[in-house]
């Protein structure tokens, strides 16, 4: 049997993985590739999807394969919406943000969505329009909770504030990039917002203090903790990593923690990428991991990392906040 942790998120009426299914793959842009995964998935116990309007074709693939198995009550749906347009129009507006719920709804075949998110921010939008906007539609029974992808914490403070003068229901969401892999460069471009790294300790802290749930996005590093990639392969990183992950994760701190996971892993007897995770798992945070993979059988691989415990000088070994043995 699987040993999936689950967790409570308010306004989710179903237990939350801690392990979600990431569908920003192009295996998810068709519904016979996606449903083999989502399958391999649902058997480990991760009963959580992470999509988004902008993941081209994944809601439609989604969607077919809820249709098909009849399970979408066992499902926890996350999607964003208001992704930036082309040329970087913003989107951050009431009638853009319902725009992408009808259309994310009649893709995933569903009258709502359990956790929804905004994509990116608009610095330039008052945080509590946005609180007003996903209030209006958590009333109308279209979404369980809300929050955000790649925004600062301080922008969410901002939002949670005006909810609580205002006697509305909070931000209690946020997914931002986090994992071992500081982030170097923003992948994508756009406002992409990490709390990895030594800098961002003041925006964890925040976080912990909060407990608020954090959904981890590139929580691998975008395939730098893989296991297919070596350490000894900086040079060859393109072979391995995709332009976003050689812009984002690729420098030397990163090939020495992969080294050092590496250096883990075969003296636990276990693999690198569980060697990632559980260190994602053991930085005190209300962390949940999303996980993409072409292989459902590795989905066995990222649940049994939730049971490997590393004592807290392994963990700053890893980060390289400790040398072996301090």
């Amino acid at each position: 049997m699987p040993n999936m942790n689950y967790a409570n998120i308010p306004y989710v009426d179903k237990p939350v993985s801690r392990i979600l299914a990431g569908t920003a793959g192009r295996e998810f842009t068709k519904p016979e590739t996606a449903a083999p995964i989502l399958d391999g998935a649902l058997a480990q116990g991760i009963n959580t999807i992470d999509t988004a309007r902008k993941y081209a074709g994944a809601e439609h693939s989604i969607g077919c394969w809820l249709e098909e198995r009849g399970n979408r009550a066992q499902v926890v749906l996350l999607s964003k919406c208001a992704h930036p347009g082309l040329f970087g129009r913003k989107r951050v507006n009431e009638k853009a943000i319902r725009a992408d719920f009808r259309k994310s709804a009649r893709q995933l075949h569903t009258d709502y969505i359990d956790i929804y998110l905004l994509h990116r921010d608009d610095p330039e939008v008052p945080a509590g329009e946005v609180v007003e906007i996903f209030n209006a539609m958590h009333a109308e029974g279209k979404i369980g909770a809300f929050g955000a992808s790649n925004w600062t914490h301080q922008r969410i403070r901002e939002a949670n504030e005006y909810a609580y003068s205002h006697n509305l229901i909070p931000f209690t969401v946020s997914s931002p990039n986090f994992g071992l892999a500081e982030q170097i460069g923003d992948p994508w471009g756009g406002g992409c917002v990490t709390i990895s790294g030594p800098e961002n300790e003041d925006a964890r802290q925040w976080y912990r203090q909060q407990d608020m749930p954090v959904i981890a996005y590139s929580s691998l590093g975008r395939g730098m903790f893989s296991g297919k990639m070596k350490s000894n392969q900086m040079d060859a990183a393109n072979q391995f990593l995709d332009a976003a992950a050689l812009k984002g994760y690729c420098c030397p701190r990163n090939f020495e923690r992969l080294r050092r996971c590496e250096e883990l892993a075969a003296r636990k007897g276990c693999k690198v990428p569980q060697i990632a995770m559980a260190w994602l798992f053991a930085q005190h945070l209300n962390a949940f991991a999303v996980v993409s993979t072409s292989k459902p059988a590795r989905f066995a691989q990222n649940v049994e990392a939730l049971n490997l415990n590393l004592t807290q000088q392994e963990a700053r070994y890893l980060n390289l906040e400790a040398e072996q043995g301090d």
